[in-house]
């Protein structure tokens, strides 16, 4: 019988995504980009992070808070494969899963009473995170692993040309972490227009741009307009 299961709510991930957009497709990707692990003021307790700082590496467990759905498919379409074919949503990373948890492996940057700064999470500004654990590279690594269908393609980086005065709209810290999330691609894998324009918000920015012929070249950075 299922009885149902409750988690807590630990901490919230802070950084620069502000839309899912730009999130990468997994962690790992953007090391240029930070997030601040915020703990929730019940588990903000400076014993808990107790000998976190000996490790290199973190698990974050976390929830896919901005892509929930009323029940669940067995199989999805994952835009690796053009979003054409379907596979079975447990042989995928698809955030429409019978329970949208997801799971990170990210690096450790600093530790704090509040919480921790970590580098390459694929989580967007708001997250919430249900539990972190250390990575252990004698337990968690396995060079000799396949990948099923996903070593079929590589992840592509782009050519990133953004003329400086929109890049000098952007306080200095964030850009060279936006053109690293640029050269990723943000694009969803199955769209390639060379004549439409792509946006998404990045630090309190919308930021405008085309690709065309393997060359990103960003049309406009402005502020989010108030709402």
């Amino acid at each position: 019988m299922d009885t149902g299961i409750t988690c807590h709510i630990i901490a919230r991930a802070r950084n620069a995504y502000t839309d899912k957009f730009a999130v990468p497709r997994q962690s790992g990707l953007v090391e240029e980009v930070l997030t601040r692990v915020v703990l929730e003021p019940a588990y903000r307790r400076a014993e808990a992070l107790r000998g976190l700082d000996g490790f290199s590496h973190l698990w974050l467990i976390w929830v896919f808070d901005r892509a929930q759905r009323e029940g669940w498919s067995p199989t999805v379409r994952p835009p690796r494969l053009g979003g054409n074919r379907r596979m079975g949503v447990f042989a995928t990373r698809s955030p429409f899963r019978p329970n949208p948890i997801g799971l990170s492996c990210v690096r450790l940057v600093s530790v704090d009473p509040d919480g921790i700064t970590v580098s390459g999470a694929d989580l967007a500004d708001g997250t919430p995170i249900l539990d972190i654990k250390p990575y252990l590279p004698y337990a968690d690594s396995f060079p000799q692993a396949s990948s099923g269908f996903v070593t079929q393609l590589d992840e592509k980086r782009l050519a990133v040309e953004c003329p400086p005065e929109l890049l000098a709209r952007l306080p200095e810290e964030e850009r060279t972490p936006l053109m690293a999330v640029l050269s990723r691609d943000p694009r969803p894998a199955y769209q390639d227009d060379p004549g439409r324009v792509y946006g998404f918000s990045f630090a309190g920015r919308n930021v405008r741009f085309t690709v065309r012929d393997g060359v990103l070249r960003v049309t406009e950075i402005a502020e989010v307009s108030p709402s």
